[in-house]
């Protein structure tokens, strides 16, 4: 089977979160002049390469392949977008199963969390089983580990204890969700907010897991575009009374497609903690005001890499799903991965 079955408990499996070690060489096509020309190259891959590819439900303008080295394993890392196309996506996933390591799964998630209750997303699941003997990650795992590491080691520098954040989904990213609450912070959750247009924000974690308890078995069984943006719609602002949210936040935590879409043009002197940016998305960051960008996986050459597309990268070295988190938390001490972190604007007076 392409992906296990849902184990007893949300902390028993699928945490594959990792500090990997990255020596990155992403190639540049040239023509017969020699002119570098932007894009992506396939090249031909090397005998004991590794390869992993993510399959997005996202836009194919943002496709990225990388080629590098995982605690000395060479692999290559590709990203293609399907433009909201399920039947692509599909597609995709079966032409590529038993021809690469791992399948990464993204502009989705296999599951949800909140509490200790996982959701999983009827979609999702399907495109997943389209892989019969290639696993297929959605990078819950790694947010579950890498992102609460993250937040711990942000304390020191941003405090926590009493910052307004606004976490735009906590079942997306429900070990951040759960850190920040533990460390002090004042939580408000927008999944109600962002997911199904309903204003009716979340102050609490036992909230979230309630509303979770009461809405999730039904939400997660509708179309995947009625809840998240894909394709062309991830490049696409909704303004209108959502942007409200926004304003007594001093962080934005989350998903950044969600951001992307709903966040006002104003955002002076917030500090947004999220992943897989680009070098466009840095800038429009930067043009709304932004004083900080934190991304929780590295950046390479102006792009933060996908949780799916790492978790992926990580089976495939690894060659096992079934590891735990003092596994994986083993190898983020011992490995090189660290955050990103971008000042993108003047620091506001008396703030961190």
């Amino acid at each position: 089977m392409a992906i296990p079955s849902p184990p007893p408990s949300s902390r028993d499996a699928w945490a594959p979160g990792t500090r990997l070690l990255f020596a990155v060489a992403r190639r540049s096509a040239t023509q017969g002049s020699g002119t570098p020309q932007r894009g992506i190259v396939r090249a031909r891959v090397m005998a004991g390469t590794k390869r992993v590819v993510s399959i997005s439900l996202g836009s194919s303008t943002r496709d990225a392949y990388i080629e590098t080295e995982i605690l000395g394993q060479r692999i290559v890392l590709e990203r293609r977008g399907t433009d909201g196309d399920l039947d692509r996506a599909a597609a995709a996933i079966r032409e590529l199963d038993g021809k690469v390591d791992a399948i990464g799964l993204g502009g989705t998630d296999l599951y949800v969390v909140a509490g200790d209750r996982r959701y999983y997303v009827r979609d999702s699941v399907r495109l997943a089983r389209n892989a019969k003997s290639t696993p297929v990650v959605c990078g819950a795992g790694l947010k579950d580990t890498l992102e609460r590491n993250v937040v711990r080691g942000l304390d020191r520098d941003l405090g926590w204890r009493g910052k307004r954040v606004l976490m735009l989904s906590a079942v997306d990213r429900y070990g951040m969700a759960e850190t920040l609450a533990a460390a002090g912070a004042e939580l408000l959750c927008g999944d109600l907010v962002f997911l199904l247009g309903l204003p009716i924000p979340l102050r609490s974690l036992g909230a979230v897991a309630l509303t979770a308890k009461l809405l999730a078995p039904i939400v997660t069984k509708l179309p995947i575009r009625w809840i998240y943006p894909t394709g062309s719609s991830q490049e696409a602002g909704v303004s209108g009374w959502r942007a409200r949210y926004f304003e007594r936040a001093e962080v934005i935590a989350g998903d950044f497609h969600l951001l992307k879409r709903y966040a006002p043009e104003e955002l002076t002197g917030k500090v947004v903690l999220t992943n897989t940016t680009t070098a466009e998305d840095v800038e429009l960051l930067r043009r709304r005001g932004v004083r900080r960008l934190i991304t929780t996986t590295p950046r390479f050459e102006g792009r933060s890499l996908s949780t799916n597309l790492l978790e992926a990268a990580f089976i495939a070295v690894a060659g096992k799903l079934d590891r735990g988190p003092k596994a994986y938390l083993d190898l983020l001490e011992r490995s090189g991965l660290e955050p990103d972190t971008l000042d993108l604007n003047d620091q506001p007076t008396g703030r961190p």
